[in-house]
């Protein structure tokens, strides 16, 4: 049952599909000045919603993304309001992006794209089936979880670490951060799908990689900063692991001249394991129920904490 209709902006850039989406779930649109709500529709501009923020009342502010680390550095979110972000919107779609990486590098695919003459794969090359595979999935939110569904339904063997060690269902095993490290030899891909905060940043540092099988594969969907770039060439250019699967980078994005480029153990895709044509009607959808919840009084999906920053 609604307890009141909240007064929402839909900002910078209003959107036809959330200004639906809002008054749908029971708002009424505002101004900034007087509004309950800030739907915040720009994913780049913390600096502005800072000044938005300025001499708006609202007590709760829905982010457009579920990476809010430029949001979180520049000091725009603080605990005096309520913030939530999109995480769990993306689940699907990047834990597709991360099979498919998984597969590429499984089946060797990168480097038949690159043939020009019929090639055969001799007895004692690196393709390999998925089907009996141990994968450790590194965060275990939306993408993560995701994930782990799509592995085991492949008959994957899917062990699972995140900041609590909370078990996950369909793993076998689920750990605490601190206990990631004990997985990391077990596995033949590692897929991180983690929040970067400053616990995470450089995760996959050296002392991380090197304790990696020679022939296992890190796939990255998530953020950049979870690997030490630097050491991660180092280990796919003298062969320390069997390659790397990034559709995120450190930098990004990846200058034409960075050696990863030219490595053929290194799979890169510019960003897209979600693009906007796939989380948009997620974000619509999103907003549509949290709207809805908060004019219920009911908990909204996607809560930020503060501290922790995501």
């Amino acid at each position: 049952m609604v307890t009141f209709q909240p007064r929402a902006a839909v900002v910078p850039k209003p959107d036809d599909g959330l200004v639906s989406a809002v008054l749908e779930g029971g708002g009424q649109l505002a101004d900034p000045s007087t509004a309950d709500v800030i739907v915040w529709t720009d994913p780049h501009a913390p600096e502005e919603l800072r000044a938005t923020l300025v001499a708006s009342p609202a007590g709760w502010v829905q982010l457009p993304l579920a990476g809010i680390e430029s949001f979180v550095s520049s000091g725009v979110i603080e605990p005096t309001r309520v913030w939530t972000s999109a995480k769990g919107i993306y689940g699907y779609a990047c834990a597709e992006h991360a099979l498919a990486l998984m597969l590429t590098a499984a089946r060797g695919i990168h480097v038949h794209l690159l043939n020009r003459r019929w090639e055969t794969a001799p007895l004692g090359s690196p393709h390999r089936l998925l089907k009996g595979s141990t994968a450790l999935v590194v965060g275990t939110g939306g993408i993560g979880r995701a994930l782990v569904s799509l592995l085991t339904n492949l008959d994957v063997r899917v062990l699972a670490a995140n900041r609590s060690g909370t078990p996950v269902s369909g793993a076998e095993v689920t750990v605490s951060a601190d206990g990631l490290q004990q997985l990391v030899p077990e596995a033949d891909f590692i897929i991180l799908a983690a929040a970067l905060t400053r616990d995470t940043r450089h995760l996959f540092s050296r002392q991380m990689l090197a304790q990696m099988r020679p022939t296992a594969w890190l796939i990255n969907v998530a953020r950049g900063g979870l690997i030490d770039t630097v050491a991660l060439v180092e280990a796919l250019e003298e062969g320390l692991i069997g390659g790397a699967g990034l559709d995120v980078t450190d930098p990004e994005p990846l200058p034409e001249e960075h050696p990863l480029w030219s490595l053929k153990n290194a799979i890169i895709t510019p960003h897209v394991a979600n693009t906007l044509d796939m989380s948009l009607p997620e974000y619509r959808a999103l907003v549509f129920r949290n709207v809805r919840h908060f004019a219920r009084g009911e908990s909204l999906e996607g809560l930020v904490d503060p501290v922790l920053g995501y």
